[in-house]
């Protein structure tokens, strides 16, 4: 595909099409159509002085030094943004956007069109170092400068929290394709107008929004948490795992802290109550609740039944925990065991090994060492007549273990 680097491109003259100077382009314009590739809307152009808006089926060619028109007439109305317009010089260039593929903010140090089936589109930018090198070379020798590390516009998000027209229009779908512990790092990485866009783009999906909250770190969680009211806040921890849930409401101020639980649906504030009453490094403090259980006479088919119509996370989905009348723990049943087995095959059965079950006031070393002997993601815990409480998964075992600052980005580098 051939680009054409928006660097190159404007400012240029505006011509008729008998080559007549009208003017000077200052920038070009796309419109945000959820297209993966959108088009070229039109040009804005400085006239006689006049902002002047020169619409894309009025331009002929688009070349390094010259924009021609198909006519010699222009309408000289005065130029304004129309809906899900976007300046790409003025708007895009030089600011930071969303890699969506790589999970990660870069530059647009280059904007590329391409002209696709006789019509000009936004094709993608240019994050390398050489893009950047270009712009600061006189244009015939910056055309000698090839680009490198080109992204599909259809895999970049651009912020548009600056755009007046775009500002509470957007929705920024893309995003949508992301998990929300890369959602977290970007919103880390962001400044704080940007990570406040991010956050607002998830948050008509309260599940996500939740899951946003839940990865960020906590210097973060207190950062957007002093940003929202106490039903806002409810709202969101409402959506957390409880261990998740009591971790984020431990870090809030005390007086908050109160506030927040009581606008807590009843049994999620039990529950979340319940947690917080336990060290915040031990078992009954790290805990989850909602866990995959069947009683005593269960099958195989009733354990996988008990999995489908469960809304448990999948990570806390990979064991069945069978409990007698009295709901103590009995056995536990790895899910890929029981998709191997006969579906009428009682559970009593089934069972070849029981992991280890811990106490509330289990430590981290011991859960750790669990884990590791008996490769373990999740441990039960239960209570001195063997009432099972909740497990500990193995994720959050580590989040508290390992330093602050630990999570790795995966970035995809390229050579320049």
């Amino acid at each position: 595909m051939h680009y054409l680097h928006l660097s190159q491109i404007v400012p240029c003259a505006l011509r008729d099409r008998g080559g007549e100077r009208l003017g000077r382009v200052t920038d070009l314009i796309v419109r945000l159509n959820g297209d993966d590739f959108p088009p070229l809307s039109g040009a804005l152009a400085e006239v006689a002085g006049r902002p002047v808006f020169v619409p894309a089926a009025e331009i002929e060619s688009i070349g390094g030094t010259e924009i021609v028109l198909r006519s010699s007439r222009l309408d000289l109305g005065h130029f304004r943004r129309h809906e899900q317009e976007i300046l790409l010089r003025k708007d895009v260039l030089d600011r930071q956007l969303i890699n969506v593929d790589g999970a990660r903010l870069v530059r647009a140090n280059e904007i590329e069109l391409a002209q696709v089936e006789g019509s000009y589109r936004l094709a993608g930018i240019d994050v390398s170092i050489r893009a950047f090198l270009r712009r600061l070379l006189p244009r015939r020798l910056g055309r000698r400068i090839e680009s490198r590390a080109i992204l599909d516009w259809r895999d970049v998000e651009p912020f548009t929290g600056h755009v007046p027209t775009l500002r509470l229009r957007v929705p920024h779908p893309k995003l949508e394709r992301l998990h929300p512990a890369q959602l977290a790092d970007l919103v880390e990485d962001a400044s704080s107008g940007e990570a406040e866009e991010i956050i607002s783009a998830v948050h008509r999906d309260p599940a996500r929004e939740a899951g946003l909250f839940q990865q960020l770190d906590s210097h973060h969680r207190r950062q957007f948490a002093e940003a929202r009211s106490d039903q806002e806040l409810a709202r969101i921890v409402a959506r957390m795992a409880a261990d998740n849930a009591a971790g984020f409401v431990r870090e809030l101020p005390e007086k908050r802290r109160e506030a927040v639980l009581a606008s807590l649906p009843k049994a999620k504030r039990e529950n979340v109550e319940e947690l917080l009453g336990y060290g915040a490094t031990r078992a009954g403090g790290l805990m989850l609740t909602d866990l995959i259980t069947v009683g005593e006479g269960a099958r195989v088919a009733d354990a996988i039944d008990a999995v489908r119509s469960s809304g448990t996370p999948s990570e806390h989905s990979t064991w069945v925990y069978l409990l007698d009348a009295e709901k103590r723990l009995e056995s536990a049943i790895p899910l890929a065991d029981l998709l191997r087995m006969a579906p009428q095959l009682p559970l009593v059965q089934t069972v070849s090994f029981t992991p280890p079950a811990v106490g509330v006031q289990t430590g981290l070393g011991e859960l750790a060492r669990l884990m590791t002997d008996f490769n373990l993601t999740l441990v039960p815990v239960v209570d001195e007549e063997l009432h099972l409480l909740g497990a500990v998964s193995a994720d959050d075992v580590l989040d508290v273990m390992l330093p602050r600052g630990w999570r790795r980005r995966v970035h995809v580098f390229t050579a320049d």
